[in-house]
């Protein structure tokens, strides 16, 4: 378990941030299980992404768990849809994002808890299970970043305001092709000074915590990016869609430290 939240931020919104963190962790280490083993089939879904019992049974216990918490939030998972709820609150979850890296034995995939109050996001947790890697945020009470659930620390993004000195993160090259827009990555892999996919939630907590400088996504679910969006701009960076404005609901995404943001965002315009 993870040690106490830092300035006892459990208490924010009657305790939905702390119950995020033990969500996100205890759901993760259940992906242990079946991870690098052969104990587990791979589904493909009707969009002939991959799906494991991992991913289905991660997502069922955090579901009944926030059943019995907060029966009247709102609940929306990748593998298991919407259900519907009258207060405020809406739990956006993905319990393993980044199932194709989780299926090959490659520990960069995140378990991801978030959070949105009157529709706008306002707690993340992205939980990099294999490597014990952890970053917390809730809104107006900064981003925090744990290794080894150890003491935590505040998770700054970098000072970096030169792109060509910094690094551009995705999950996978091909999804620029499905957008047409291979020749943005192209801009923007060209004005990096390394460019790498370490993407996924991963890519994600590298610019939180300063190890990255801009993550682009060309196409992203909500469950994908809402629990990223209040880290990144909690470690004092920027999260939007390709147009500049802050949503988890278009279907793209990029976050960065905020310096090479719009540097960013014109190179992904299309020509």
């Amino acid at each position: 378990m993870p040690p106490p939240l830092p300035q006892n931020l459990s208490s924010i919104d009657d305790g939905r941030f702390g119950t995020a963190v033990r969500l996100a962790i205890s759901a993760g280490q259940s992906t242990l299980r079946y991870f690098r083993t052969n104990g587990f089939q791979v589904e493909r879904k009707s969009d002939k992404s991959p799906v494991t019992i991992a991913d289905k049974e991660a997502e069922q216990w955090i579901r009944h768990e926030l059943e019995t918490a907060y029966a009247g939030d709102a609940i929306l998972g990748e593998e298991f849809g919407e259900a519907g709820g009258e207060s405020e609150y809406r739990w956006i979850i993905d319990p393993i994002d980044g199932t194709k890296s989780f299926i090959s034995g490659v520990p960069l995939y995140s378990t991801l808890v978030g959070v949105t109050r009157h529709g706008k996001p306002s707690i993340g947790v992205i939980y990099i299970p294999a490597l014990d890697e952890i970053v917390i945020a809730a809104v107006g009470h900064g981003a925090w970043y744990s290794q080894g659930l150890s003491d935590w620390t505040r998770a700054r993004v970098s000072q970096q305001s030169d792109l060509s000195e910094g690094l551009f993160v995705t999950s996978q090259v091909d999804t620029f092709d499905r957008r047409n827009a291979r020749t943005a990555f192209d801009r923007v892999a060209d004005a990096a000074y390394v460019t790498r996919t370490w993407g996924d939630g991963y890519g994600y907590l590298l610019v939180a915590t300063g190890r990255a400088e801009v993550m682009v996504d060309p196409i992203v679910n909500p469950w994908d990016v809402a629990a990223v969006m209040p880290v990144i701009e909690e470690a004092g960076g920027r999260y939007t869609d390709w147009d500049g404005v802050p949503s988890i609901q278009t279907g793209n995404g990029v976050g960065s430290n905020g310096r090479v943001h719009d540097h960013v965002l014109a190179m992904l315009k299309p020509t």
